[in-house]
């Protein structure tokens, strides 16, 4: 079963001017059925994944590129680096967009290779797990997020509500679309295989893992520290691991497309450098089953049940530029009287206010803090809390309350 995909349109604008095209994201995310789908006609496809095929690739590059040549799909590049400089050459030689479409699951020392070999010759696009728009068959009319009230009440007629039982399913199971896309897909039995192939496999190799156990402790650890400011040396302490491994293996996290790490906004760049990012799994179902939660009932009533949350709306609103071709514009406020706002969108020298939280009944409490955002010398735009309320609704001049199930 095919889904339509809000980056589709973004692929194929980009295979029009590059000759290059790389799809990045975690294993699992639809990447290759994605191009798969977009290049049926003409495009030779060759999986890495396939032993004999990546000898080739690693030995003789060269026969590699006369075997397959373009117009040709290359999955999972990223155990083949070698191969760039001779895509490069081929591209050059070719002249044409849209000759090489890669697919990578690992970030980590692909994009190095990438940016040394294929500068100004790759288009660089990133993939997610399904938004909520693509499991409703509208991923092609999708949109960045931004909290205008035009945009939120266009937003809010375009999708039913969703109760919150049904959220919390949605949130349990997650978004990868082996599982998402097929309620008889045993959920347990799918996130323990995706751990033990994909997190202990590739990610444990490339971080050079010795101790399996102190892996998926840390693993576990970060899970349950999912919409948390990072406190690395507490994340280090409950996986009883060295600081520095962990900041090493959270790094290959990062870049395997497990998690994000939001930055903190400061008009200074080298102050917001130094200070804590805010941790966020990008498949809440996954955080979900490291940390243990049986059911969707009990994660809504446990103790994650917000953050869970919290992570799940900043996944869907990553999707909604990630998915369009756009780098998100997003960040954290805290400042020195730890006064926080959970996502600023700074776009076009604007600054639009997020909050996040489980409740139902919004009030002007919950937006108290965006007044502190004066002191930046930023214009400030609408701002909006993101919660359970079954319909928009003023809170302030400035801000209003958004339902989840509306973004």
């Amino acid at each position: 079963m095919y889904v339509p995909r809000t980056l589709e349109i973004f692929v194929i604008q980009a295979a029009q001017q590059f000759p290059v095209v790389l799809l990045t994201g975690a294993r699992q995310v639809g990447k290759t059925t994605l191009l798969r789908h977009l290049g049926q006609e003409g495009r030779a496809y060759v999986t890495l994944d396939d032993p004999l095929v990546l000898s080739l690739a690693r030995t003789d590059p060269a026969l590699f590129i006369q075997r397959f040549p373009p117009p040709v799909l290359i999955d999972e590049i990223q155990y083949a680096t070698g191969l760039l400089p001779y895509i490069k050459m081929a591209a050059d030689r070719g002249g044409e967009p849209g000759l090489f479409w890669l697919t990578g699951s690992q970030q980590f020392h692909l994009m190095k290779g990438v940016s040394e070999s294929l500068a100004g010759r790759v288009a660089i696009l990133h993939l997610l797990g399904l938004s909520r728009r693509e499991l409703l068959g509208q991923g092609l009319d999708a949109t960045p997020f931004v909290p205008t009230p035009e945009e939120i009440a266009r937003r809010s007629a375009q999708v039913r509500k969703l109760t919150l039982k049904e959220l919390y399913r949605l949130i349990w199971r997650g978004t990868l679309p082996a599982i998402a896309l097929n309620e008889a897909v045993e959920r347990d039995l799918f996130y323990s295989s995706y751990v033990q192939t994909y997190l202990q496999r590739d990610v444990r190799d490339l971080a050079r893992v010795g101790d399996e156990l102190a892996f998926l402790r840390f693993l576990r650890a970060a899970a349950a520290r999912t919409g948390q400011i990072l406190n690395l040396a507490g994340l280090a302490g409950d996986a009883d691991v060295a600081p520095n491994t962990a900041k090493h293996w959270l790094s290959i996290l990062q870049a395997a497309g497990t998690v994000y790490l939001l930055e903190p906004y400061h008009t200074n760049v080298t102050q917001r450098l130094v200070k804590a990012p805010k941790l966020y799994f990008l498949d809440t179902g996954l955080a979900a089953y490291l940390t243990e939660w049986a059911s969707p009932e009990t994660l809504e009533a446990g103790a994650m049940s917000g953050a869970i949350l919290e992570t799940w709306v900043m996944a869907e609103l990553l999707k909604s530029y990630w998915h369009t071709g756009r780098r998100p514009p997003f960040y954290y406020y805290r400042d020195k009287d730890l006064r926080e706002i959970d996502l600023l969108l700074v776009q076009d020298g604007v600054a639009y206010p997020l909050e996040i939280k489980k409740t139902a009944s919004p009030g002007r409490d919950d937006v108290r803090h965006f007044g502190a955002l004066e002191r930046l010398g930023l214009p400030v735009g609408p701002g909006g809390l993101i919660c359970l309320a079954e319909q928009a609704l003023p809170l302030t001049a400035t801000a209003q309350s958004v339902p989840v199930w509306a973004i």
